[in-house]
């Protein structure tokens, strides 16, 4: 399902660079950073809590922690920056 809040694929276009590389070395990552950001990004709009995020994002408590640490170490920040650029 599509949301209002969602990526446009210019917006993706602007950030995806941000996640390239980021799992060398590690497991494969379970949820994909567009639906990831998606997902925040609805939560943002909708001022809702994590747990009411609509079943088809992936889990709350996964968005949440994708988020948090974003937040912690300036990607969030970066990633605004860059849909601001992006409009």
């Amino acid at each position: 399902m599509r949301y209002r809040s969602d990526l446009t694929d210019d917006q993706w276009e602007a950030i995806k660079t941000f996640f390239e590389g980021e799992n060398r070395g590690k497991h494969l990552q379970k949820h994909e950073k567009r639906e990831m950001v998606n997902a925040v990004l609805y939560y943002k709009e909708a001022n809702c809590s994590w747990r009411k995020l609509p079943p088809d994002f992936p889990p709350h408590i996964s968005v949440w922690n994708f988020y948090n640490r974003a937040r912690i170490n300036g990607l969030w920040d970066r990633i605004q920056n860059a849909l601001e650029k992006a409009i």
